[in-house]
Formats: C-alpha cells, structure tokens, sequence
C-alpha cells in the first residue's frame, strides 16, 4: 500500500502525490499522472501496480492548483467535472509541467525515472517527455497530443490507442504517426479508457498487451 506525501513545486506551490514504493531496491521510478477525474482509485491501483513490479510510483494531484482532492468516478456528472479541471490543466501547462517536475525530483533518487499517463494524463506525458528530462514515455489514448504534435519528445516514446476511441480520430493518430516517424505507435480494438477496469470501456486483452508493452519499455529505458 502507498501512502499520500506533500510535494512543493519551484513556484511554492504544495500538492499532494501518492506515493508507492517497492519491497527491496527499486528499478527506477515512474510518474504516473492521472485521468481527468484525478488521483483516484484506478491511479492508485496503477501506481501500486508498478511498485509491485519493483518501481517507486509516484502520482501526484495535478488538480490540487484549481482544487483539492479531486478524486472522482467515471459518471456522467463526474466526466462534466473533469472536463472542467482538464481545460483549466491545459490553459496552464506551464504549471502543470512545475508540478510534474515536482514528482520527478521526490523520485529521481531511484535511479532512472519514466512517465506514464492516461486520457488527459497522456496529453501531460508527451509534454513533459519533450520538455523536460525523462528516460522513457508511455502515453495512453491522450485525446489533445495532436495540438502539440510540432513537439517532439527527448525520450523514447510509446503511444496506445484504441481503434473504436470516439474522441481521437484514427486520422489524429496517423498525423501523429507521420509527424514522428520513430515513435511506437500501438493500436488495439479498444475505445477510450481501455486500461481502466472500473470502467465500462475497459479491455482486458489490450489492457494486457499495452502493459506488456510499457513494461518492456521501462525496463529497457530505467535499468
């Protein structure tokens, strides 16, 4: 089980993380950031998971700068809230990158750190993959990494999607695919939040596989 830390950002700014450390001597570190319904349950399993697999995890609150505690559902009222805190993410992405740094430097003593995200998270993991100083990316079904495809990342990078995905075109992903010819771009007969098992999204069989994927990445990139 993790535990909930304080970090503080170069700016001053305080916000919570999970926290979650491996038995033993860790591999490496990864952040991992959130949906737009913020450190919740899912997010803590996630980070859980990678600690279980031998990596400190570390998720911190990318919300905590318009409101604390955001830990939401997966309902229709919870989405409409979500919304709300990922346009509010995505107009001050500067400070979300002060934050992300933030968990960079609580872990980086771990050895190697990469960084994983989901859905708004994903958008935030290519961001900070092509600004600031990870060993390795893994983003997930990020609906919103084409408006900022002219970036390019200084780690190795992989990208999931779901094929069925209603909120990222397949034409999204192949301008993608196009515009960084080097990137591992997966694709899976899926929609948008496959990896999420308290969702009616998930799938299990690409679940799998895109972790096979990230895991493989990660232990490559972190050793």
């Amino acid at each position: 089980m993790g535990e909930t830390i304080q970090l503080t950002a170069a700016d001053g700014h305080k916000l919570d993380a999970y926290r979650a450390a491996p038995e033993g001597e860790a591999k490496g570190a990864i952040v991992v950031i959130q949906e737009i319904f913020g450190v919740n349950g899912h997010i803590r399993d996630v980070a859980d998971g990678f600690a279980a697999d031998g990596y400190l995890a570390i998720a911190p609150a990318l919300f905590d700068r318009f409101e604390t505690g955001v830990d939401l559902g997966y309902e229709a009222d919870d989405i409409a809230i979500g919304r709300e805190f990922k346009a509010k993410g995505n107009a001050n992405l500067d400070t979300v990158m002060a934050d992300v740094t933030a968990a960079y430097e609580a872990v980086k003593s771990a050895g190697k750190v990469g960084i994983t995200g989901y859905c708004w998270g994903a958008v935030v993991v290519w961001a900070a993959a092509c600004r600031l100083n990870f060993d390795a990316a893994a983003c997930y079904y990020g609906a919103g990494i084409i408006d900022l495809v002219k970036e390019t990342p200084k780690c190795q990078t992989i990208l999931h999607f779901g094929r069925d995905d209603a909120s990222i075109p397949m034409d999204e992903v192949d301008a993608i695919s196009k515009a960084h010819p080097d990137l591992d771009v997966h694709l899976y007969d899926a929609g948008h939040g496959f990896n999420c098992d308290r969702r009616g999204s998930y799938h299990e069989e690409s679940m799998k596989a895109a972790r096979l994927r990230t895991m493989a990445l990660f232990a490559g990139a972190l050793r």
